[in-house]
């Protein structure tokens, strides 16, 4: 007599189970594969965001804020990404990119972090983890919408109350704004 499944669902079920408590490590590797299938294509757009390790304010140097935004422009100068708008809060950063050549999303927002956190931590004086591991990213679907998706993105220490004016924040940059812009 089977499952809802299948007449062998319940040997499956068991079987896998047994594995995952005598096998540890597949426990690791099945949250690893997730990541791992992320979809990475190149010409796509991704909106990437990327947290600061238990969220802390890492960013609040002007120093460290540029650091992150030197490494986005690395990525650049590697052909493996275009940057089209990015923010530096104070525990993340925003990074709309489109995925050049062979590049892979993974590799590129992973140098990006890993560059980034060695140099702010040789930089302070500190040394640990600076990022939360893994990232958040979203395909972006509709090109029409990318002026205003970047709009959003660089606008958020408005929303954040961390300035009133967005020429007042010097950590974002836009393929479509210029400074000059939002000055009232």
């Amino acid at each position: 007599m089977g499952g809802p499944l299948g007449p062998n669902w319940q040997e499956t079920q068991a079987a896998t189970t047994r594995s995952v408590r005598h096998f540890p490590c597949m426990r690791r590797f099945q949250s690893h594969r997730l990541r791992k299938g992320r979809l990475s294509e190149a010409g796509r757009i991704y909106l990437i965001t990327a947290n600061c390790d238990r969220r802390r304010s890492a960013f609040l140097s002007c120093t460290a804020a540029e650091i992150a935004i030197d490494e986005m422009r690395h990525q650049e100068s590697l052909g493996h990404c275009d940057s089209l708008a990015y923010v530096v809060m104070p525990d993340h950063v925003h990074w709309l990119l489109r995925l050049q050549n062979n590049a892979h999303l993974s590799n590129t927002v992973g140098s990006m972090k890993g560059r980034a956190a060695v140099r702010i931590n040789r930089q302070a004086g500190l040394s640990g983890r600076l990022w939360q591991a893994g990232f958040h990213d979203h395909a972006v679907r509709r090109e029409q919408d990318l002026e205003n998706l970047a709009s959003y993105i660089i606008q958020n220490p408005l929303r954040a109350n961390l300035v009133t004016d967005i020429e007042h924040y010097p950590h974002w940059g836009s393929v479509w704004f210029e400074r000059e812009l939002f000055r009232g």
